[in-house]
């Protein structure tokens, strides 16, 4: 494998980069994640405002222009070639009870659109209630439970279109 990096600036604009022309840079640190940079005897100011380590993606200002730069080494490229994405998860499509127990609360209804991490509905299990929170922005499809109904494990409760 080389040095090579493919970096794809606000989602539209690729480059590749090796090791090499990163080395030619002078780049010189102001702070924790502030950057003077000459290139070609141009001056620029550089701060990486916001870091997403699982998907490789990064803000960066530049000379008070914000770009949203993704970085993609060779193994990254390749994996992507062969049809899969590194970070990336399943989509969850719906959620079913993990054990049995009394459906206590429905905090949504069909049609609804929720975000992650919304509170969906409460299950009684075993003298505590657990919270099920949104695993992802979607629109809920269905609802397999009425409040009070007494379910399995594994039992279907929402459906995620």
């Amino acid at each position: 494998m080389s040095d090579a990096y493919k970096l794809t600036v606000n989602g539209s604009t690729t480059f590749d980069v090796t090791e090499t022309q990163l080395a030619e840079l002078d780049i010189i640190s102001t702070g924790t994640a502030n950057f003077h940079i000459l290139k070609a005897n141009k001056p620029f100011k550089a701060a990486v405002t916001h870091t997403d380590f699982l998907k490789k993606e990064y803000t960066v200002t530049v000379n008070n222009n914000t770009y949203t730069v993704n970085i993609a080494n060779q193994l990254d490229q390749l994996i992507k070639e062969m049809g899969f994405e590194i970070g990336t998860a399943k989509q969850v499509n719906e959620i079913k009870a993990p054990i049995p127990g009394l459906i206590l609360e429905i905090n949504v209804t069909v049609g609804q659109e929720v975000q992650e991490g919304d509170n969906l509905l409460i299950l009684e299990a075993m003298k505590m209630e657990n919270t099920f929170q949104s695993p992802r922005a979607g629109v809920i499809k269905a609802i397999a439970v009425t409040k009070g109904d007494a379910v399995d494990k594994g039992q279907l409760l929402i459906e995620f279109e």
